[in-house]
């Protein structure tokens, strides 16, 4: 009671905020209800992307300047592509360019703090989630610059044909359960140790932004170069205008047209390429003692003849505050179009959840059209409001027994704006039988890594809408795409070529359009016939595949062994986020730890346990203990309601990133902590 008390004393001056934010001569200032004043730094932010067939090189280069008259730490929180290998970062100070060095979360959080306390400028990169990661500077002086420039390479993802790169720019709110890892009913492992790892840091709140004009409007550049080695077909980004110049009909480079743009919405940029290439998606590289490749595997042509069995086709809707307005609206639009699709064979249901989670209907109706319409007017009246309670959708869509002769197919369509991913993850893997799992992404800045997560674990796939541009194609495409997998029980027959570590390490089924990569590791070379075995439609098919991998050092070089490990970083978390008994060896928390760090150093690969930071020679600050710490503000995603970021309780503060401007906080939410402050006083009056 004593520790709550003092919590929620703590917490008080947070009600204090009357968040008037004004921006004087490219300072931004926030204004407390007590008269203080609140500045923060300003930041650049540089993309710089080289495409070479379908692997990219990015340099994501930050600057961040301080404006003030008195030294800053600062801490900016910002998103990655979830399959970033991170494997360089550097930064310039003065006259100064430091080479950052891998280490330890722990070493390299010590090796920073010892520099801030010494007065040095200093950088510290770690990773929050795989798509998410936190950068520190210390003692960023009065009108001074520091910039830093971090490096990672990734493979183009193939969807439908085209090929799709995307530059995530905004963290969404995430929703934080009250009893996130309590309410799961998958096993106690949820309880294990790693659970508390995957909480976000602990910021200070602050009363980041949320409009355009309080922001520096040219917060991000992005610059493309794009050699495809084939000749490119409709290149676009449904999400940004483009410049774009053409050398020849294999090369492009791209330009955001408005040149800089605010960072509220993520960048994605679509090509298709003529022709066919049976080595298209392959990469190989050998070092003189073992080969790395990387090989994308895509299902057969087959027609799309009705299955045999019936489909129990399930629709989880997000109702949440932050999907109120334009994504409820684009998920509504995606129903009608599914629930038309509908076999005559088909039963369907429609669960919807926010706080609480309600269904359509007690049992799975027959997918007739009069049932169809009823379940189009039940999605037209629903709306957003409260919290992301999203494992109550997922019991409800998985619980129940599945009816007699039918497979499962669960749509989930979410912004995936939540806390407590571990949870969510491990309870799709304990309770998904044999049913399917989609996941549609709807939003701006959708929470990425967790919606491909869901769908791996699943095994189903992902896509992605954006409400805040024309959808009504994408809408319609998916719709349609709602179809058994094509291939299934994929295995693969390496013939003479001696692989290993192969990633992952259960291939998952395939459907009409999508891709999945394979990487692994080899001793020798050459070019070997490669048999891809599975079953089409309950048959066994066997599908060819050409491959040739290098015997010698390629272009391509040290980046496809640094996929590989990022391949196998990832394979180790997924069983972190499996329940023990689905894991191999029953492989313990600790020892994937140990695994993952292990990988992360001798890559130098930033991982959850491993960061890089960098520290300057000279000193900067000669009274470093007076400087004041701050974070960098974040705008709201575009299209995301404001009642994604109206309870500062219920978000946790690492990803509080756009209260609105002249948001204060909720009556009732001051009135709770003043009734819970007394309460407390009552206890120690009556212990004195």
């Amino acid at each position: 009671m004593y520790k709550l008390g003092l919590y929620l004393l703590l917490m008080l001056p947070l009600g204090s905020w009357a968040q008037n934010v004004d921006e004087m001569g490219g300072r931004i200032e926030a204004h407390r209800a007590d008269g203080q004043v609140v500045a923060f730094p300003n930041l650049k932010t540089d993309f710089k992307v080289d495409i070479q067939g379908d692997l990219v090189n990015v340099d994501v280069i930050q600057q961040f300047h301080n404006p003030l008259a008195e030294a800053l730490n600062v801490q900016y929180l910002f998103p990655l592509n979830q399959d970033a290998a991170v494997h360089q970062m550097e930064m310039r100070v003065g006259d100064e360019i430091i080479r950052a060095q891998i280490d330890e979360v722990k070493a390299a959080e010590k090796t920073f703090t010892a520099a801030k306390q010494a007065g040095k400028s200093a950088a510290l990169l770690k990773q929050a989630r795989p798509n998410m990661f936190t950068q520190d500077i210390a003692n960023l002086m009065p009108d001074m610059l520091i910039t830093v420039k971090l490096s990672y390479v990734q493979t183009l993802d193939k969807t439908e044909g085209d090929y799709q790169l995307v530059l995530p720019l905004v963290v969404g709110p995430r929703f934080q359960p009250a009893h996130a890892g309590v309410e799961s009913n998958a096993d106690s492992s949820t309880q294990a140790g790693n659970w508390q790892l995957e909480q976000l840091p602990d910021y200070p709140p602050v009363p980041s932004l949320s409009k355009p004009e309080y922001i520096d409007p040219e917060r991000v550049s992005i610059e493309i170069q794009l050699n495809a080695g084939m000749e490119i077909q409709q290149l676009q980004s449904r999400s940004h205008q483009l410049q774009i110049s053409a050398p020849d009909k294999q090369q492009r480079q791209i330009k955001l047209a408005a040149n800089r743009v605010i960072d509220n919405q993520d960048f994605v940029l679509s090509y298709r390429l003529a022709g066919a290439n049976t080595q298209a998606g392959l990469l190989s590289n050998h070092d003189g003692k073992q080969g790395y490749f990387s090989v994308l595997l895509e299902p057969p042509a087959v027609p799309n003849a009705a299955q045999i069995s019936a489909r129990e086709m399930v629709f989880v809707l997000d109702c949440s505050g932050s999907m109120s307005g334009q994504p409820l609206d684009a998920s509504k639009a995606f129903m009608r179009k599914a629930l038309q699709q509908l076999r005559p064979s088909d039963s369907f249901r429609i669960i919807r959840f926010s706080d609480s989670v309600t269904e359509f209907s007690s049992a799975p109706m027959p997918a007739t059209q009069q049932n169809i319409q009823a379940g189009i007017r039940y999605t037209n009246h629903l709306h957003g409001d409260g919290g992301t309670y999203m494992s109550s959708g997922i019991k409800q869509a998985l619980s129940v027994p599945v009816p007699k002769g039918a497979i499962r197919l669960v749509t989930f369509l979410t912004d995936g704006y939540i806390g407590n991913e571990t949870e969510i993850l491990r309870m799709i893997r304990q309770l998904i039988g044999q049913a399917r799992l989609f996941s549609i992404g709807v939003g701006a800045g959708p929470n990425r890594y967790l919606l491909d997560e869901m769908a791996h674990m699943g095994r189903g796939f992902s896509r992605y809408i954006d409400p805040t541009s024309a959808y009504e194609a994408i809408v319609e495409e998916l719709s349609q795409r709602l179809q058994s997998p094509v291939l299934t029980d994929i295995q693969i027959d390496w013939g003479d070529l001696q692989v290993s570590d192969v990633m992952p390490v259960k291939i998952p089924d395939l459907f009409a359009g999508q891709s999945v990569r394979i990487q692994g590791r080899y001793q020798r070379g050459g070019k070997e016939r490669v048999q891809v075995k599975g079953r089409v439609k309950g048959a066994k098919a066997t599908l060819p595949l050409v491959i040739d991998l290098a015997n010698q050092p390629s272009d391509s070089g040290q980046a496809v062994s640094l996929l590989w490990a990022r391949a196998a970083i990832k394979q180790r978390m997924r069983w972190l986020n499996s329940p023990f008994a689905k894991r191999p060896n029953n492989l313990s928390d600790t020892q994937l730890q140990t695994q993952i760090t292990e990988l992360g150093l001798s890559h130098a690969l930033v991982t959850r346990w491993t960061a890089f930071v960098a520290v300057s020679e000279q000193v900067y600050n000669q009274n470093p203990s007076q400087a004041q710490s701050t974070q960098v503000p974040l705008p709201a995603v575009k299209g995301v309601s404001s009642k994604a970021y109206s309870n500062p309780s219920t978000t946790p503060r690492a990803t509080q990133p756009a209260f609105s401007g002249k948001a204060a906080p909720e009556p009732a939410f001051i009135f709770g902590l003043l009734m819970m402050v007394l309460i407390y006083l009552g206890f120690i009056w009556r212990r004195v």
